[in-house]
């Protein structure tokens, strides 16, 4: 009989005992995956390292107090997800000076990003995070939930309603 061993859980033991290396790819490991999360949330990647440098603190500074019950990368996102809500909340409007560096930026890769963009900009707070997490991050559903600390049927209504308002915002760019 085998049993998976949750590599994660390892991780953190290790960083618990001190070990410096740990700490180092406990870092590598997520930073990218934050880093795209915040640059989504936050538009402008300046902000983004801050947020997500913001969320590695903030990890690190509670981490004694951490319980490991599933997957770190979650507790991550509601962190990240956190912070990004106390920015939108100081910054009312968003800052759209840089596009978020999520594809490679092909001249005519370009046009893409803006409309995405702007259609996510039409979304409220509420519903372009589910939408940033189930559509670009390809987040499971039950994840988002444990993220956001909502239930799934909430998830699955703000999925089903992000859905129906790019569909008739993508229709009126087209017409």
């Amino acid at each position: 009989m085998r049993f998976d061993v949750d590599e994660d859980f390892l991780l953190v033991q290790r960083m618990r005992r001190g070990d410096e290396r740990a700490f180092e790819s406990f870092v590598t490991k997520y930073y990218p995956a934050i880093l795209k999360y915040c640059q989504i949330q936050i538009r402008d990647y300046g902000y983004a390292e801050d947020m997500t440098q913001e969320t590695f603190t903030r990890f690190f500074q509670n981490f004694r107090q951490y319980k490991h019950y599933g997957k770190v990368a979650n507790y991550l996102y509601a962190v990240a997800s956190n912070i990004c809500r106390d920015y939108h909340r100081k910054k009312k409007e968003l800052l759209l000076e840089k596009l978020p560096e999520i594809l490679d930026e092909k001249e005519n890769g370009m046009d893409e990003i803006i409309v995405i963009s702007e259609a996510l900009d039409s979304l409220s707070d509420e519903l372009k995070e589910v939408a940033v997490m189930f559509f670009i991050e390809e987040r499971r559903q039950k994840d988002i939930a444990a993220i956001l600390g909502i239930s799934i049927s909430l998830v699955k209504y703000r999925i089903r309603r992000v859905r129906e308002i790019l569909s008739v915002y993508f229709k009126e760019g087209d017409a």
